[in-house]
């Protein structure tokens, strides 16, 4: 040997230390998440509104614990992730005296809610968590169920750059990427454009295939044609095909869902006293679905209903007049 050193490989990166997380909201999305940060090797507590959610859950991941109120559940978390339908069940759960977040919580606690959320609920939860000494981070996601049991959701996020760090290792654990868009109630922000952005192109998507339809064209061959063009989307190449022409309209994703997230958006629009005239205009349409629909309606039955008031099918083959009567 000469004496001069060789290179030295790199140590391995070591592994994110366990930490003590609560789940509450253990639906399609917040059940697999939840499985995650166990199987991650973090120390996971779980709570839901409905009886015997979290008891199953546990039941199925080794060193789970099911608690029985949200307060039980932060006696025992450092962290608490929400997946919830709003932010006014957020604040409900973290406030509610003697069995809310906070009634178990100790300082240097921080809530992750990855719900989708109003912005300016947000912030005022957050608020009020600080004056006890408890950080909050807003990450709510994109990739719908699929994308919760397959760990591979996409997460925007708000919040300052230490609080991030502290959760970026659960929100690895869920997902497969994390885009942090400022302070706090960022991703909350982006979160509810972005369901505009789908809303919307939902609505025209099904629309210009009932055109088609009607026309005559195949709308299977359509949807192909989209999917290679300047009109294709999300919506066009996992939705139409997949939800659509097989007429299961079978989207877990709750109708009502979207259009909360719409109301949010719009909302955000009035406050910053911006016109957004095309998203009003869609937003009026899905209103007028989810009444039509009725509770629980999947968001696929959009395009059942656009179906109905434009009288066709968009079922390959030849076009299928739909009533128009059935959309009232």
């Amino acid at each position: 040997m000469d004496g001069t050193s060789l290179p030295q490989p790199a140590p391995a990166p070591s592994a994110p230390a366990a930490l003590r997380v609560g789940v509450i909201g253990l639906g399609v999305m917040g059940g697999p998440m939840a499985g995650h940060l166990a199987r991650a090797g973090h120390a996971v507590a779980v709570h839901d509104a409905r009886r015997g959610a979290a008891e199953a859950l546990a039941a199925a991941h080794a060193g789970m614990r099911a608690c029985a109120s949200a307060a039980e559940l932060a006696a025992h978390s450092d962290i608490v992730v929400t997946m919830l339908p709003n932010g006014h069940v957020v604040r409900d759960v973290v406030f509610s005296e003697r069995t809310g977040l906070l009634a178990g919580w100790h300082a240097g606690a921080l809530l992750l809610d990855t719900s989708s959320a109003e912005p300016w609920l947000t912030r005022e939860t957050a608020d009020r968590l600080a004056a006890h000494g408890i950080a909050m981070v807003d990450a709510p996601v994109s990739g719908a169920a699929w994308g919760a049991e397959a760990a591979e959701l996409v997460f925007m996020v708000g919040g300052s750059a230490p609080d991030v760090a502290r959760v970026r290792p659960l929100l690895d654990a869920m997902g497969r990427a994390v885009f942090h868009l400022g302070a706090l109630g960022a991703g909350h922000t982006m979160k509810c454009l972005n369901n505009l952005v789908t809303a919307v192109t939902l609505a025209a998507t099904a629309e210009g295939l009932a055109l088609g339809t009607r026309a005559g064209l195949d709308p299977a061959a359509m949807t192909d044609v989209l999917n290679e063009s300047t009109g294709g989307s999300w919506v066009s190449r996992t939705h139409i095909h997949q939800r659509v022409l097989n007429r299961r309209f079978d989207d877990p994703f709750k109708l009502a869902l979207m259009r909360k997230d719409m109301d949010i958006a719009l909302g955000l629009a009035e406050a910053q006293q911006v016109a957004a005239p095309l998203s009003a205009a869609a937003h009026g349409l899905w209103q007028a679905a989810d009444q039509d629909r009725g509770p629980g309606a999947s968001v696929s039955e959009l395009v059942r209903w656009v179906e109905a008031q434009m009288g066709v099918e968009i079922r390959s083959g030849a076009a299928t007049d739909v009533p128009v009567a059935a959309a009232a």
